[in-house]
């Protein structure tokens, strides 16, 4: 039985990992072997957050069970031998033979992964070379900030342990170095991801249930993303331009001819037709660049492409996202109660009839907002047991950590189930405040996660690389919240078989006694400065606009943000208008045209097609001019619009999802094509 139970759980982490890779990768077009790697790096973090809740469950058997610290099975019961601990028993032997095996492999597969294979392959991808050497060397020049910070944690850990004669170096001590610099610098980051996550994450959630908040943050957000995509597309000009020059000076016979060719088949063929039709400035250099121009020049055009694709995504998600809140605040002063989308989704008939346009409205007006709040509540009460954990929980006596307070009461019980479902969730929550945090930051908006398969390469290389670091010090954290680690109660007791395997901190008792236990008292300063809007308040000050509420440029950015929405709403509707009409025309007159057209010779047949043709085109310039009515927040819903947007169909989404592909990043289809 138990032993199904770490099946059940490997095989649906398994497909959980394998879900969010399909959600937010593109399996087509990503590479095969950044596929692979980002899946296993995922795989490997989630299955170290739900596998570790058994193994603390299991550990407390062992010590119900009267086991020495050691582990040993044949040690006799704690209560004389009742038969009622015989089944423990028989799970003790199933996983002390999986649970070691299992934790090998995971966790230094991860670690090898997060500090080896992901940063040469994420800098492998972005790096302008035309060779596997010279994308090579550029990828280790990259990474040597990141190395070189890992090497130096290590160095002074190696210079403490030859000033401590009693000490001596071997393997184990080694791995417990690495683990002990891994550990480190990932604690240093969680708590500053952690900190303002525990925060951000229910204020975000009660937010959200406030309508006019979000509409106007919504608002605010589309100014600022709009000025950046902006921003992207001139790079991206200027860098056509260099590039065109570059053509230009370089024949068909040049040396480089053909690492020109290279970079031009990382261009659409959009912009590489656009930079056809468009003309030389009259003092533009003629002279042919040299190599490392064409380098430089071939790495800022993966640069500037990657920048253009994430905002032209972001861009299209979130005008979907105003336009929901706009519907919703538009449906809100409706006395109908049956809820009018301006762009009506594609649904079948199965879930028209289940999702009613009556329960769209009481779900989308009334009730959603509600959920929102009442779920912002409890993740706000979670925060604070997590906050008041992370403070106490190096006391030993009393015991003032609520999380070891609940595992203490639990084991008492008996009740290891209740240990594992909600060791699960802790460790589920903490991770969620964590990696959200890396995609809420400003600084680090250059890694986006967007759905429907717009995430490029280097980005799911990052958000593996962040999982792999994040995931083995937050887990060690949990322990310690828990007093399930010897060197925070500082009592010998069974220890988990992944802190076994993970290595312990003895040959480094600055890190045990110190910084690892103390340290994450520095969250509970993170938090405050969240609170009051510290950081967003400095950033203001420094000129980065942040949203502030009251701020007068605030309100002109939100103000600007609703007209270039309102904009975008016209296109989207013009683009389906003229979709409807189409489709109209030909369901009205394509019987007619195929029967008449069957009965002419070629020749009427051409002088038909022109005439249609002719009429058509008055008939497109005559309606063009059309504008359609809008309905945003403070218009009133009239009946135009409401009829209207009954008849819109999910062709507009296809069409702007096909824009979005075809301007972005575009498809890598080796990983060595430009050798």
């Amino acid at each position: 039985m138990a032993l199904d139970i770490l099946v059940a759980e490997v095989v649906c982490t398994f497909f959980l990992a394998l879900g969010l890779l399909y959600r937010y990768g593109n399996l087509m077009r990503n590479h095969l072997i950044v596929t692979v790697s980002v899946f296993i790096a995922w795989y490997f973090s989630f299955l170290i957050i739900f596998v570790l809740p058994l193994d603390v469950s299991y550990t407390i058997e062992r010590q119900c069970l009267g086991d020495p610290p050691e582990g040993n099975a044949t040690a006799a019961p704690a209560d004389g031998g009742n038969g009622s601990v015989a089944p423990p028993c028989q799970v003790q032997t199933v996983y002390k033979r999986v649970l070691p095996s299992l934790w090998r492999v995971v966790y230094w597969s991860s670690q090898c992964l997060t500090w080896l294979v992901l940063p040469l392959m994420q800098s492998y991808i972005k790096a302008g070379d035309f060779t596997v050497r010279g994308k090579l060397r550029s990828a280790l020049v990259d990474n040597a900030i990141y190395y070189g910070s890992y090497l130096f944690i290590c160095g002074v850990l190696l210079v403490y342990i030859a000033l401590q004669p009693s000490l001596e170096l071997d393997g184990q001590k080694l791995k417990a170095i690495a683990s002990s610099a891994s550990n480190t610098w990932g604690l240093f980051l969680l708590v500053l991801l952690l900190g303002y996550g525990l925060v951000q994450v229910p204020r975000a959630l009660w937010d959200a249930g406030r309508r006019g908040y979000l509409l106007h943050y919504s608002y605010f957000r589309a100014a600022k993303l709009s000025a950046e995509k902006c921003e992207a597309e001139e790079t991206v000009d200027d860098i056509l331009e260099s590039l065109q020059a570059a053509a230009a000076s370089i024949g068909p016979g040049h040396p480089l001819h053909r690492n020109l060719e290279t970079i031009f088949q990382k261009v659409p063929i959009e912009l590489r037709e656009r930079m056809g039709r468009r003309q030389l400035p009259q003092d533009t250099p003629a002279d042919p660049p040299s190599y490392k121009a064409l380098v430089r020049l071939h790495r800022q055009i993966l640069k500037a492409l990657q920048t253009q694709h994430r905002t032209e995504t972001q861009w299209a998600l979130l005008v979907d996202e105003v336009i929901a809140l706009e519907d919703v605040a538009c449906n809100q002063v409706s006395h109908e109660r049956r809820f009018r989308p301006t762009f009506q989704p594609a649904r079948s008939a199965v879930a028209r009839l289940l999702w009613g346009p009556t329960a769209e409205w009481y779900w989308k007006c009334v009730i959603h907002g509600h959920v929102l709040k009442l779920l912002s509540v409890a993740c706000g009460a979670v925060s604070l047991a997590v906050v008041w954990s992370e403070v106490t929980f190096f006391n030993k006596e009393p015991v003032l950590s609520l999380f070891a307070l609940f595992v203490d009461l639990a084991t008492a019980d008996g009740n290891y189930v209740a240990i594992q479902v909600v060791s699960t969730l802790i460790i589920a929550y903490l991770c969620y405040c964590a990696y959200s945090t890396v995609l809420r930051i400003r600084f680090l908006n250059l890694y986006y996660l967007a759905p429907h398969h717009q995430t490029d390469e280097y980005s799911l290389i990052f958000a593996g690389m962040m999982l792999c670091r994040l995931t083995p010090p937050m887990c060690l954290n949990f322990l310690g919240l828990i007093h399930m680690d010897s060197h925070v109660i500082k009592r010998h007791i069974s220890e988990t078989y992944y802190t076994q395997v993970m290595g312990h901190m003895d040959v480094v008792s600055i890190i045990s006694d110190g910084f690892n236990v103390y340290f994450p008292m520095a969250m509970v300063v993170f938090c405050l400065a969240t609170y009051f809007n510290l950081g967003s308040r400095l950033l203001s000050a420094l000129g980065f606009h942040q949203f502030l509420g009251d701020d007068e440029v605030t309100s002109d950015l939100v103000d600007e943000g609703r007209e270039l929405v309102k904009r975008e709403k016209r296109r989207r509707q013009r683009a389906e208008d003229s979709v409807n009409r189409r489709r109209e025309f030909q369901e009205r007159f394509g019987s007619t045209l195929k029967y008449r057209t069957a009965r002419q010779t070629p020749e009427d047949r051409v002088r038909t097609l022109r005439r249609d043709d002719s009429t058509e085109s008055a008939r497109a310039v005559l309606l063009r001019d059309v504008e359609p009515v809008d309905c945003y927040p403070g218009n009133t819903m009239n009946s135009a619009s409401t009829e209207g947007s009954d008849r819109y169909c999910s062709s507009l989404e296809l069409e702007v999802r096909g824009r979005v592909d075809r301007v972005g990043f575009p498809s890598s289809g080796g990983f060595f094509d430009d050798v």
